[in-house]
């Protein structure tokens, strides 16, 4: 035979009943004998409660909730076609008149004792389970209408009763001696020897179901709720959540202590016992396996079997010199806490014995502190132990699963999850077993604790980049495109998956943490809200997702000052924009400590040569201790278009127009004859070296006459520069007759960093140099008779769109 338990999500309406009894009548074609135990309609037993504290309150509105709970079990019934069963009808008017004559009293008394609230609360497992009964005579099914309070006895510890086993499993067996077909029973209500009602407490159903399979010698125990099983996680919490096959009794045990409301500690121990598998599945989605608990690991595909958490605790903390070697110091410590009636949910002592912290529900600290000190008040007195410390707003997370204790490796796994979002381990505890490793956090990280974990240790093959784009302008929208177009290839062979969770223009923004579609993100921005940056970054704070990345896409330096609030919040920044390396040393210095500190990523190589790999290259020489000797560089795409370009017939200005006209140079081309932005570029280069420069220890040579330079429009510049040709000429008929050609070069070497107009000759790697390209040679002590060389477009929105992109990319790898 094989016992069946229903919650109240199963049993909610008509429709679920009649579900239920479709699901009992498939499983009685598989074994002779069933015993289905049925939970209340789904918040009924909450109803129930309210009501009574209404009452004892004299609060009339409880014969307004008293009505509702009334006239949906008589809807119910409607609709089950059950009106003119006499039999149900006159149970059901006894039993509310018998409820409200209770209520009645409970209202004239101001009072509800634990008898009166289990006598109320019983009513909604008996009306239930007395309508489904009902429903299968209408369907002419054979079956029994099991009262609870008649098979299970117990204590009289009322409101959670301990059930007397030896009576129960003799009147279960005798009742099931008699059974033909099925026995409907109701869950969560038994009584004591003297017949007053009692409950078996929070997950009572359960814990009926159990008892009845153990008692009965049940093949199996299935336990119907409102998902697929036993899930990794909470699925409120992590949307990735699946459900786990099979794990074992102290899993599940285990799960369920740190806060997985699938099944609850009670309802394993007599499944246990007798070595009764339980099966956990969704009424909803009948046909999916679901769990099964038993004693054996089947299940060899997964390393961790669930990730739990308790949403809401306290830390307190015993410490002092007065603990070290003394005998007996623990004993009197958790004699304290048990003298509070307080339940210690984690334990965590230091092998030094200087210091022993606990956690606690918020609701239990002030009595434990206030035990805890009265028992230590003499040491405390004479400082050899400290006052109780207490942390609150923490939540604890488990991560569970036996074959932890076999594979090496995963605790590393799981706290770089953790330390590379940015998420602070404020305890641990684990056993020897190596069965669960518990972790004490901040609350407000446990989401992204949670999706962090999950991604790292069931999804670390589908991992999410959740990305905050500010600037959709060319580079911006370029990257977008990339992204949309690349997030097959990506999905496939990088196993990242991009939700793009926040996106802004200098206008409008949206956040939306399922994620914007980037077909659809100009019309989603369109009808989005006013920009306000301080907004956004503090909202992107408060989704508080992992593997979060900040993308800043414009040249502002508004959202430069906002990297350090976005760093310190643990998410990582990819940016073209100069601004934020180029400013103030301090500054620079400032950002690049504060994302070591936060174990965040900061990367800008698109700072320097768009797409080109040219701070990672300067890099990866520094790393492996090579030493820079010099740098040279043609940095600006726009520059080395125009030198490129100036031949002899050509006038100077005429290649600026050129250039302009093709959207080379910046609005107005001083920006980029200026050397300004070069300049930019170098300092960064500088800085990436050790070297602490300032914008104005950069040397600039001024290659426009000062009538160009201070012309008051862009049109008065270009006539002013037609009248420089001359000038330039001469920098041409110099260069052609020395067989050389020019290059705007930045420069650094012995610390001095220069920019100015040079000629190279042809045993110059620039010498070659074509079209818009940017070219960087390294001399180092390894580099020295043949630099090392990086050449190729340096400049344009597809290139540098594709540089933030692999940066992205890097940063997803970063994650692994």
């Amino acid at each position: 035979m094989i016992v069946l338990k229903f919650g109240g999500t199963s049993v909610a309406d008509a429709q679920r009943l009649k579900n239920v009894a479709d699901i009992i009548r498939r499983q009685q074609k598989k074994k002779k004998k069933v015993v289905a135990v049925l939970s209340a309609l789904s918040g009924v037993t909450d109803s129930l409660l309210r009501m009574c504290y209404l009452a004892s309150l004299r609060d009339n509105t409880y014969l307004e909730l008293f009505a509702q709970v009334h006239n949906r079990h008589l809807d119910t019934i409607h609709t089950l076609n059950l009106k003119e069963d006499s039999k149900l009808d006159s149970f059901v008017k006894e039993a509310f008149a018998e409820l409200q004559n209770m209520l009645h009293g409970v209202y004239l008394l101001r009072e509800q004792s634990p008898r009166t609230l289990d006598f109320v609360s019983a009513f909604g497992e008996l009306l239930s389970t007395r309508m489904l009964y009902a429903y299968f005579q209408l369907l002419q099914i054979p079956s029994s209408f099991w009262d609870g309070r008649a098979l299970i006895q117990t204590d009289e510890h009322f409101g959670a009763a301990r059930v007397d086993f030896r009576a129960t499993n003799k009147n279960l067996r005798h009742a099931f001696d008699k059974l033909k077909g099925v026995g409907l029973m109701t869950g969560f209500i038994a009584s004591t020897a003297q017949n007053e009602t009692t409950t078996l407490g929070r997950g009572g159903s359960d814990y009926t179901a159990a008892i009845v399979g153990a008692a009965l010698d049940a093949e199996e125990i299935q336990i119907w709720t409102d998902v697929d099983g036993v899930m990794t996680a909470d699925p409120r919490k992590v949307k990735k959540a699946f459900s786990i096959p099979s794990m074992t009794y102290e899993e599940a045990m285990e799960l369920s202590h740190f806060g997985a409301k699938v099944i609850h500690p009670p309802t394993i121990q007599p499944a246990m016992a007798k070595g009764i598998p339980l099966y956990i599945k969704n009424s909803f989605h009948p046909e999916h396996p679901g769990t099964r608990i038993s004693k054996k690991q089947t299940d060899k595909t997964h390393l961790i079997k669930g990730i739990s958490s308790i949403d809401d605790v306290s830390l307190l903390t015993v410490k002092g010199s007065g603990m070290v070697g003394v005998a007996g110091t623990s004993a009197r410590l958790f004699n304290a806490i048990y003298g509070a009636g307080v339940n210690v949910i984690l334990i965590t002592q230091g092998s030094s014995e200087h210091s022993i912290s606990f956690a606690v529900k918020p609701s239990d600290t002030k009595a434990a502190r206030q035990r805890i000190e009265s028992a230590f008040e003499l040491e405390m007195q004479v400082k050899l132990i400290e006052p109780v410390q207490v942390e609150e707003g923490l939540s604890v997370v488990a991560v569970i699963g036996e074959n932890m204790r076999h594979t090496p490796g995963v605790s590393g796994r799981l706290f770089q999850a953790l330390g590379k979002n940015g998420i602070n381990v404020v305890a641990i505890a684990q056993g020897s077993s190596e069965l669960n490793v518990s972790l004490v956090i901040g609350k407000h990280d446990l989401a992204k604790a949670l999706n962090s974990l999950h991604q790292g240790l069931f999804l670390s093959e589908n991992k999410i980049l959740n990305v905050f784009l500010v600037g959709v302008g060319l580079i911006g929208s370029t990257l977008l495109q990339q992204l949309e177009k690349q997030r097959q290839f990506i999905r496939e062979s990088k196993m990242l998956e991009i939700n793009l969770a926040g996106i802004a223009n200098s206008r409008q923004m949206v956040l939306d943490e399922s994620g914007i579609s980037i077909d659809s993100y100009r019309e989603r921005l369109q009808e989005g809200e006013a920009m306000d940056l301080a907004a956004f970054v503090d909202r992107m704070n408060r989704m508080n997702l992992p593997q979060s990345i900040f993308v800043d896409c414009t040249s502002s330096p508004e959202v430069v000052k906002s990297y350090r609030t976005v760093l310190s919040d643990s998410i990582s920044i990819v940016t073209p924009n100069k601004l934020g390396n180029s400013g103030k040393y301090r500054d620079y210095q400032k950002l690049q400590t504060l994302a070591k500190r936060r174990n965040v990523r900061f990367l800008y190589e698109t700072n320097v040569g768009a797409g080109l790999p040219v701070i990672n290259t300067l890099k990866d020489l520094l790393h492996s201790g090579d030493r820079i000797i010099r740098i040279e560089a043609v940095l600006s795409g726009t520059l080395s278009y125009i030198f490129n370009n100036y031949k002899k017939g050509e006038s100077f200005s005429s290649i600026v127009r050129e250039a302009h006209a093709r959207g080379f140079t910046e609005p107005d081309p001083r920006d980029d004859l200026s050397g300004m932005d070069v300049a930019r570029k170098l300092l960064i280069l500088a800085r990436e070296t050790g070297i602490p420069l300032e914008m104005n220890d950069i040397r600039i040579e001024k290659i426009l006459p000062a009538a160009c330079r201070k012309a008051p429009s862009v049109d008065a510049f270009f006539e002013e520069l037609e009248k420089a040709d001359t000038h330039f000429e001469k920098y041409l008929d110099r260069a052609q007759a020395n067989g050389t050609v020019l290059r705007f070069i930045a420069q650094l070497e012995n610390g001095n960093a220069s920019i100015a107009l040079r000629e190279v000759d042809a045993g110059h790697p620039f010498f070659f140099l074509s079209g818009s390209d940017n070219i960087i040679s390294y001399t180092t002590d390894r580099y020295l008779e043949r630099p090392l060389v990086v050449k190729g477009p340096g400049a344009g929105a597809e290139v540098t769109a594709a540089g933030v992109f692999a940066e992205i990319i890097s940063i997803g790898n970063y994650f692994e």
